[in-house]
């Protein structure tokens, strides 16, 4: 594909991403991340970035518009904050994956470490692994779809984000159930998986959501949730 490439080893990653926040279109191409953190932070346009390579801290955070692939692993925090737009991870991701995204699309291929999807704001997750233990936590608005398994407490303290679960569950947060599917989930699940590239019967599938028993102070709980 035509367009710019930046090598991580001859060019400081401060002035790549200058130029990648000056860019209202096209495609950069960044070979040699080496582990560097921050790559791709804050783009805000519809442009479009591969990263050859494994990533660090906070890749891709905060993205609007953009559409990031990384072949490769990510460490902490890709796609955190992320308002639209579309993060590809091919390989595996660290902790928090996702944090507070407010919308667009993740994609991890591989398997997501603790807490994905912290504090979800309103993004879609698609992981096409497994997740870690208390992935959701708190998640207020948005859809994860896991293709494997899930650590433990999933979806502790969880508001109206939906969480769907192909594999096992070691085990359910505070407030967190597992519910119907119903043809609505199913069709949510079916687009999803689409735009990540997955083949999985959403059949397969089961939903946990909120019991909403978290929502309002109980003073007669005496603390017990």
């Amino acid at each position: 594909m035509d367009g710019v490439t930046f090598d991580l080893a001859q060019t400081p990653l401060r002035e790549v991403n200058r130029f990648l926040h000056q860019s209202s279109s096209g495609y950069i191409h960044i070979i040699n991340p080496d582990g560097a953190h921050n790559i791709a932070v804050g783009l805000d346009a519809p442009i479009e970035v591969e990263i050859v390579g494994h990533a660090g801290y906070y890749a891709a955070g905060m993205n609007k518009l953009a559409n990031v692939t990384i072949q490769g692993n990510v460490g902490t925090g890709v796609a955190e904050n992320m308002m639209s737009g579309r993060v590809h991870v091919k390989g595996f991701a660290s902790v928090s994956a996702g944090a507070s995204a407010q919308g667009g699309l993740l994609i991890i291929d591989g398997d997501a470490s603790l807490r994905c999807g912290i504090s979800l704001k309103g993004a879609d997750i698609v992981v096409g692994g497994s997740v870690g233990s208390f992935s959701a936590f708190m998640a207020q608005a948005g859809r994860i779809v896991i293709c494997g398994n899930a650590g433990d407490a999933l979806g502790d303290s969880l508001y109206e984000a939906i969480i769907y679960v192909r594999g096992s569950i070691k085990s359910l947060g505070a407030d967190a159930q597992m519910e119907s599917m119903s043809d609505a989930d199913y069709e949510t699940v079916r687009e999803l998986l689409a735009k990540a590239g997955f083949t999985h019967n959403p059949k397969d599938f089961k939903r946990i959501a909120s019991a909403k028993q978290l929502y309002h102070w109980n003073a007669d709980a005496n603390q017990e949730y």
